[in-house]
């Protein structure tokens, strides 16, 4: 149980930010830092909470982040703030760069000097970290840092970087770092360009959906009940500190045309299918080992994809109306 800390969470204002904000709020203060530019916060009432503060800023802007580690003195960070999605990242892969590198390294020097009162910094990571064929990959398997020249490779690539950067900062100053590495979760608030969401939202419109590609990309998919478990394991268990943990669901795992054909059929939707060539590098095939996250932490994801998808459909159906 997580209580009575200070919790600063860099893009806390996202999707996962939001589930966590709503999670810990009630009995922690909870600072948000976030530019905004996926706002999931708004679909809640989280803002209107007394021990809830948000501060609209960029994670580039080094002044800023001193400034507030200084006068909020946090006990647990989480470094959420980054650039994602395959369509931004190829059109900005400078800033995609920026963002994920020097951004992370500016809140870990901000937080240099607050070792003191600091007890976890979770660092959020990706699994593209593995490449383009990634079979129950587990934390100790090579990381890939892909061709240069290709920008969809920035953000795996960026991330791998703050990855190496975070863990400098543990073994040189002992900062309290913990590395987790999503692997495609979803649910309800979900906001951006993750294909669960683009497929429910067109499904329960019946408006077209399209599959870049034919389709036979292999993904496991983890629900976010399942994911903000894993991230509170990492925070509660002192054992967490100095690693890196894979979190995701190996068994709910599907090509990307089963996946739209479960999701049309779920929400008794009229939608098309359609296949749209695909302009960009992909990864073929990303499951991973959990393992190590079961042993060190406990964790077990419990929501199974059928489960998980009919609980996200019947969110974005309300949130329709």
């Amino acid at each position: 149980m997580i209580l009575n800390k200070r919790i600063l969470l860099t893009g806390g204002a996202g999707f996962i930010g939001s589930k966590l904000c709503g999670l810990l709020c009630d009995k922690n203060q909870i600072l948000l830092y976030d530019n905004l530019n996926r706002n999931s916060i708004k679909n809640t009432n989280l803002l209107s909470h007394n021990n809830v503060k948000l501060i609209q800023g960029d994670i580039l802007d080094y002044g800023s982040l001193k400034k507030i580690v200084l006068e909020f003195q946090p006990h647990i960070v989480i470094h959420l703030a980054a650039v994602a999605g395959i369509d931004t990242v190829i059109k900005s892969p400078v800033n995609t760069m920026k963002v994920n590198m020097i951004g992370t390294y500016n809140l870990l020097e901000s937080l240099k000097d607050n070792l003191t009162n600091l007890e976890k910094v979770i660092d959020f990571s990706t699994s593209e970290v593995f490449g383009s064929y990634a079979y129950k990959v587990n934390e100790m398997n090579t990381t890939n840092l892909a061709p240069v020249g290709e920008a969809r490779w920035t953000y795996s690539v960026s991330k791998l970087a703050a990855e190496h950067l975070s863990h400098s900062y543990y073994k040189e100053y002992g900062m309290p770092v913990v590395t987790v590495r999503p692997f495609n979760i979803y649910g309800p608030g979900q906001v951006g360009e993750g294909a669960i969401h683009q497929f429910v939202v067109r499904a329960i419109a019946d408006e077209q959906m399209q599959i870049h590609g034919d389709g036979d990309q292999i993904r496991s998919w983890c629900y976010v009940e399942d994911f903000i478990q894993g991230i509170m394991l990492c925070l509660e268990k002192e054992e967490a500190i100095g690693q890196s943990f894979n979190i995701g669901n190996p068994r709910a795992t599907v090509t990307i045309a089963m996946l739209a054909e479960t999701i049309k059929r779920i929400s008794n939707s009229n939608s098309e299918i359609k296949y749209v060539s695909k302009n960009y590098v992909d990864v073929e095939l990303r499951i991973p080992s959990i393992e190590k996250a079961k042993e060190l932490l406990g964790f077990s994801p419990k929501y199974d994809l059928t489960e998980g998808l009919t609980k996200t459909i019947d969110w974005y159906r309300g949130a329709k109306k």
